[in-house]
């Protein structure tokens, strides 16, 4: 799988991979302490806000938008930065402290407002790691015939972490795979709940990556001119419509924000298909794990077929598998959906990061792939809260709905937009204005 792969981009999708595990961990873990009782949500939760009332979902899915919110409006500023100084690694070792600080902070925290400040430092962490490692691996890429491979090697291991964090945070919790109540270890004499495992486990992915990225990574030479236009083109140069790097970051925050609307709905998804917290989290990595297993080989046969019809194929599958997971009601089908739309992310990223890695060109890397990392967290973050706002509105199946229509505008835009970057010998630009 990694055959060929320069061992600095190895070396960064090991650090990520760890980095991720720890913020997966949160994603589960965070909605359950909130719910516990363990955090006060006294005059918070029935509070009107705008004739709206809130509850603990919306709640819940504030604390996990606001992570992504401050991650994705940082990213253009903290890549254009590392483009105009040339100091990635430096960038990724701050994002990293940050992260692993608020990691820390959460079991002394009792209070609704402390979690979400928290969770904001986390969110600022974020701006500083992602777009200055996604710039290093296209940093490293040797040529363009390398791209989509060495992204996809770096989503694969960054993707384990995320995958199959959830399930390792379910265990953790819980103390096995068959309970359901937060267990309670003895450390040395003292008691420890599953949460502080939980929270404990985040804080050591992100040391492990700092320590990976302090010892093994050094900066490439970067162009001193890179990055000094902050602003996102929205029109073609050439006159043929949209910019396809904006075209893709619109879809990838529409396709990023499919996947989050599911964690909100931790509770209704568990009582509606009767399922343990386990479950629950194998179907939360499901669509992690589908990337595991077909990013490598998407990535490097993008770069051998073309990026854009990869992409295009992705967004058709997106639309039925995200319909359908508001329409199940046994929970293997629910499974084989979150798989099925897996594969749609593995179809649409490291083919879109490989496309716009093509294009960077004097814009330099860290400035223009911002615009995919950027909207992929700005998905993330809208995805939690935009889900359990259309829940309590609509009724269960509502999110999926609208994610449903999201993913099939991401799929008309893609195919109208996106122009191939490759020479592939066959004619997959997107159709001229003549057409």
């Amino acid at each position: 799988m990694v055959l060929g792969t320069d061992s600095r981009v190895l070396t960064l999708a090991f650090a990520r991979m760890a980095d991720a595990l720890g913020n997966s961990f949160l994603i589960i873990v965070l909605p359950l302490y909130i719910a516990s009782g363990q955090v006060s949500l006294a005059g918070i939760v029935g509070t009107e806000l705008l004739g709206f009332t809130l509850q603990t979902e919306t709640l819940i899915g504030l604390v996990l938008s606001l992570f992504g919110l401050l991650n994705s409006f940082g990213q253009p500023f903290t890549g254009r930065l590392s483009d105009r100084t040339g100091r990635r690694r430096a960038f990724v070792l701050t994002g990293l402290v940050l992260f692993a600080v608020g990691s820390a902070a959460y079991p002394f925290l009792s209070s609704y407002w402390t979690v979400l400040a928290a969770r904001a430092f986390q969110g600022l962490g974020a701006a500083f790691t992602i777009p200055a490692t996604i710039a290093l691996v296209n940093d490293y890429a040797g040529s363009d015939a390398e791209r989509g491979g060495n992204f996809g090697v770096f989503n694969t291991f960054r993707l384990i972490g995320f995958g199959f964090g959830p399930i390792i945070a379910g265990v953790v919790v819980t103390g096995g795979l068959s309970a359901s109540e937060v267990v309670t270890y003895r450390v040395a004499g003292t008691a420890v709940s599953g949460f502080t495992a939980a929270f404990a486990v985040a804080v050591l992915g992100a040391v492990v990556s700092f320590l990976l990225v302090w010892f093994l990574i050094q900066d490439p030479p970067v162009d001193a001119e890179a990055g000094k236009d902050l602003s996102i083109a929205i029109m073609d140069p050439d006159g043929r419509g949209l910019d396809s790097v904006f075209v893709l970051g619109v879809g990838t925050f529409m396709m990023a924000t499919t996947i989050a609307l599911f964690a909100t709905l931790e509770g209704p998804i568990r009582m509606r298909l009767d399922e343990s917290t386990l479950f629950f989290s194998v179907q939360f990595a499901a669509v992690v794990i589908a990337n595991v297993v077909f990013q490598v080989p998407i990535g490097r046969a993008s770069d051998r077929f073309g990026r854009r019809p990869f992409v295009v194929a992705g967004f058709a599958v997106l639309v039925p598998s995200v319909f359908a997971q508001g329409l199940v009601t046994d929970p293997w089908l629910m499974l084989l959906a979150r798989f099925v739309q897996g594969i749609a992310v593995a179809l649409v990223f490291a083919p879109s990061l490989a496309l716009a890695g093509d294009l960077a060109g004097a814009r330099g890397s860290g400035t223009t792939l911002s615009v995919l990392t950027m909207a992929f967290g700005l998905g993330v973050a809208v995805g939690p809260l935009a889900s359990g706002v259309l829940y309590n509105l609509g009724s269960f199946s509502t999110p999926f709905t609208a994610g449903a229509v999201l993913a099939l505008l991401a799929l008309v835009l893609t195919y109208s937009q996106v122009e191939e970057t490759l020479d592939t010998g066959s004619e997959s630009s997107r159709p001229s204005p003549q057409d």
